[in-house]
Formats: C-alpha cells, sequence, structure tokens
C-alpha cells in the first residue's frame, strides 16, 4: 500500500515538474515548485516510515521549513523587481 503511495507521490512530483518547465507566468512555476518541495516533504515522510527510521521526519520538517522561506523570498523578489520597473515606465 506504501509503495503506491510512493509512485504516486513521484507522479505527481513529475506533473509539477513540467509544469515548473512549461508554465506560462513567473508565479505558475513559483506555485509549482512550492508543490514540488511539498510533495518532496511527504515522500521523505513516507520513505521514513517505510524503512522504520523516524529521524527522517526531522530531515522532512526542516526541508519544510526551507521550502516555504524560499518561496516567500522569491516572490518577494519578484513583487519588489515588478514594482520597480512598473515605476521607470508611467
Amino acid at each position: 500500500m506504501l509503495t503506491v503511495v510512493v509512485i504516486a507521490l513521484l507522479v505527481v512530483m513529475v506533473m509539477a515538474l513540467s509544469r515548473a518547465l512549461l508554465g506560462p507566468t513567473i508565479y505558475d512555476r513559483i506555485l509549482a515548485v512550492n508543490v514540488f518541495g511539498t510533495k518532496t516533504v511527504l515522500l521523505i515522510a513516507v520513505v521514513g516510515f517505510l524503512f522504520g527510521r523516524p529521524d527522517f521526519l526531522d530531515i522532512a520538517l526542516v526541508y519544510a521549513l526551507i521550502n516555504f522561506i524560499s518561496v516567500i523570498g522569491v516572490l518577494r523578489y519578484f513583487e519588489y523587481s515588478n514594482d520597480r520597473h512598473q515605476g521607470d515606465n508611467p
């Protein structure tokens, strides 16, 4: 049963990567990378459960925090870079 979950997570991760590569806007790509990071956290947790390694949950939590902070940082960067470019052309 857990192998089905791992396979489903891998399929969703491939779909998120394809959206990240083909996304029409930068925000679609950032959202796809965020989804990929979230599914990676789930995959780490499931693999840790499969192998009986509870310390993988700590790794998954750290990865989730890094994913969250990086997405917020990238969104802030694009928010301020868009404001600068819009101010140049009235």
